[in-house]
């Protein structure tokens, strides 16, 4: 499968060629390879460089902490996740360290992190899929969260399986075109809904 993004203006290769697969290869991720992968989320930009994102991460068939995460996921997202070689789950503190005030940038920077994540493991021929279906309150008590950190996301890492004998109805799902808005429904200038024109 090529899933290429049409895109209506020129991006680099890495983000055109995105996507999150559902069907991931046995192939495990070496561990210089997935240390890349966290070194990019370590030098992303964040609030005050407060740096609020954790990571609990897991890589199959190591001990049970792959098992663990899987059971903190959203049932839907189970049945494919558990086959991924890396599972993690994208955490972030909610106060600055310093001053103990409420940082509202943390889910943002979470987020910038993972994004970056998802940039390197590219260059390593991995694929990401991002995932909002976790259970909070099953991963706090499962991995000793602090009350002061929230388990916003999980992520799956691994090499795409090209392979047909995965389950049909995944590779249907895998085979939906890429679709996105175009800039103008979202880039706006003069006022909100109004089309940026640059």
């Amino acid at each position: 499968m090529n899933n290429i993004a049409p895109t209506h203006f020129p991006i680099d290769d890495r983000l055109a060629t995105r996507w999150s697969p559902y069907v991931f290869s046995e192939q495990p991720v070496p561990r210089d390879t997935l240390r890349s992968v966290f070194e990019a989320a370590r030098w992303s930009a964040s609030s005050f460089n407060e740096q609020p994102w954790r990571f609990l991460v897991s890589r199959k068939n190591r001990d049970d902490t792959h098992d663990r995460i899987v059971n903190c996921l959203a049932e839907g997202n189970q049945v494919w996740a558990k086959h991924a070689p890396v599972l993690l789950i994208g955490i972030y503190r909610h106060r600055f360290a310093e001053s103990g005030k409420e940082n509202k940038a943390a889910p943002h920077d979470l987020g910038l992190a993972a994004g970056q994540m998802v940039f390197e493991a590219s260059r390593h021929d991995l694929f990401v899929h991002m995932m909002i279906g976790l259970d909070p309150a099953a991963a706090r008590r499962t991995f000793g969260i602090p009350n002061d950190a929230e388990a916003y996301t999980a992520m799956a890492i691994g090499y795409r399986d090209a392979a047909d004998n995965a389950d049909a109805s995944l590779r249907e799902r895998e085979a939906k075109p890429c679709q996105r808005l175009p800039q103008c429904d979202f880039v706006f200038s003069n006022q909100f809904g109004t089309s940026a024109e640059f």
